[in-house]
């Protein structure tokens, strides 16, 4: 229904432009419209089917709900694009919406804060598509960006006591504290928080020459470390270092723990500069900021727009940091095509990739502290093969990290990487016959299928060869964008939710 009541409002914004006549908004709002129809039909028809049910919301009705909602979700929100490709008098083949598969995985890209498009070369292009579902995507990030759940939690009190266990499937990261008490009103917090943050973003980047419609839609891919944007050249095409120093302190900000930001506003600054996680994410930060800009320097940069310059130390440190943060952060956007850059700068940002963002933050990845405990754990185990009768407890800050977290943390790791080995296998498996790759000589590498499977997984958006920040989604077989889709869903809520749901006891009465 929220879904539902945004894509409304986009409607109405298309078809005041209609009226004032916008043709190319004509289609747009009926396709919108038509989507709000359909997503009310369906909900409610589930109203009418659930009618007189006793209520009761346990943990195996809480992850069915948020993967259900996921899942759901983005069908939901593929419907403009889809609705828009029927009616609009464009042949179908110039249409980047042609199957539903396409808009599907434009949905769920939006919706996981992923950023991978199938939009790409003329005509299917980013700049040919209507303001409206270029807002459109635009939004699916934003609200994406805290999660759908979360704002169910905060808008609808009829979840109750059963609105704790949704939260708690749906925040990132290894631990789950809340910054108030109550469930509905920490989902509240974070909200506010969000939306000031939104507001301070567009009137920036509109002040360093963006225009509004531009701000709103970049904003709203920053803080949700999204990464859509309204041009082909991403960021690059306006050349403004201003507009990107805005963008990465954003992504930062983006970055980190919105736990943090309660707990600034409480006035307890120095409990935010001890937080541990804090700390190492930006160090991570920097050090790989550091490992660019001294691989790039005197080497040749091809920005996103095309342009090959020889990088002085300004020219590094300007696409090294904005790149490594856009990565490290998971928001994708680009300003150069980093797939033309040396191995080991390369090797950096595939690292940065598994990595990600912090928990509780907007960002996708392992999370920093899962890793900082991973390192913990190994520097623990190193110690006992020569102090065997040492036994001192493994902290992260002052906290004490029990056996259960331990173990829960080294499984999800172990998942990640399998999903990333299982997710590249059957994406090399799909595209052997791929005919948009046998017609321009260019078959699928494990490259290509790898990083792919990563950088859907962990909720990057680009990722190396024909995944490069320069390239698009677009060539995959409608197989392999399904199972892309999937690998989004999947990180985004952190395996487990959707994971679950195939699990066979899972659905068995104990």
């Amino acid at each position: 229904m929220v879904l539902c009541g945004l894509i409304g409002a986009i409607g109405l914004w298309d078809a005041f432009a209609w009226f004032r006549g916008d043709e190319t908004a004509k289609f747009v709002a009926i396709a919108q419209f038509g989507a709000v129809g359909v997503g009310l039909l369906i909900g409610g028809i589930l109203l009418r089917v659930t009618r007189g049910c006793d209520y009761y919301l346990g943990r195996r009705e809480a992850l069915l709900r948020v993967g259900v909602t996921w899942l759901v979700g983005a069908a939901v929100a593929a419907l403009p694009y889809f609705l828009w490709a029927l009616l609009s008098p464009r042949a179908p083949e110039t249409h980047p919406f042609h199957t539903f598969a396409d808009c599907y995985f434009e949905a769920m890209s939006g919706l996981t804060t992923t950023g991978a498009s199938v939009l790409g070369t003329a005509p299917s292009d980013i700049e040919s598509l209507p303001a409206g579902l270029l807002l459109w995507r635009a939004t699916t990030h934003w609200i994406g960006g805290l999660g759908i759940v979360v704002l169910f939690v905060a808008v609808l009190p009829t979840l109750g006591v059963g609105g704790k266990k949704m939260f708690q499937f749906e925040t990132t990261g290894p631990t789950k504290a809340g910054v108030r008490p109550r469930i509905r009103e920490t989902a509240r917090i974070l909200w506010l928080i969000y939306f000031g943050m939104t507001l301070l973003e567009i009137l920036l980047l509109k002040f360093a020459g963006m225009g509004w419609f531009d701000a709103v839609c970049h904003t709203f891919a920053t803080l949700a470390t999204g990464g859509f944007s309204t041009k082909n050249a991403s960021v690059a095409a306006y050349d403004s270092v201003g507009i990107e120093v805005i963008i990465i302190i954003f992504m930062v900000l983006a970055g980190v723990n919105f736990g943090l930001y309660y707990q600034l506003i409480r006035g307890r600054v120095s409990a935010v500069f001890k937080d541990t996680e804090f700390r190492v994410y930006l160090s991570i930060i920097a050090v790989a900021s550091v490992i660019l800009i001294l691989f790039l320097m005197h080497e040749p940069i091809i920005d996103a727009t095309g342009m090959q310059t020889q990088a002085s130390f300004g020219q590094a440190v300007r696409h090294g940091v904005f790149n490594a943060i856009s990565i490290q952060t998971t928001t994708g956007f680009a300003t150069a095509d980093f797939d033309q850059w040396p191995f080991f700068p390369k090797a950096v940002l595939i690292t940065l990739m598994f990595i990600g963002a912090s928990a509780g933050s907007t960002g996708g990845g392992i999370k920093v502290i899962r890793i900082w405990i991973m390192i913990k754990v190994l520097l623990a185990e190193v110690e006992r093969m020569f102090r065997p009768n040492v036994v001192r407890p493994l902290r992260v800050g002052h906290t004490v990290i029990d056996h259960d977290l331990k173990l829960a943390t080294l499984a999800y790791i172990m998942g990640i990487l399998v999903l990333f080995l299982i997710g590249s296998m059957l994406i090399m498996a799909l595209e052997v016959n791929n005919e948009a790759l046998t017609r321009i000589g260019k078959p699928i590498t494990f490259g290509t299928a790898a990083t792919a499977s990563i950088a859907t997984l962990n909720n990057i958006g680009p990722g190396l060869e024909l995944v490069g920040p320069v390239q698009n989604y677009g060539f995959f077989t409608s197989a392999s964008k399904i199972v892309m889709s999937i690998l989004m869903a999947l990180g985004r809520i952190e395996v487990y939710a959707i994971f679950a749901l195939f699990v066979p006891r899972f659905w068995r009465r104990e």
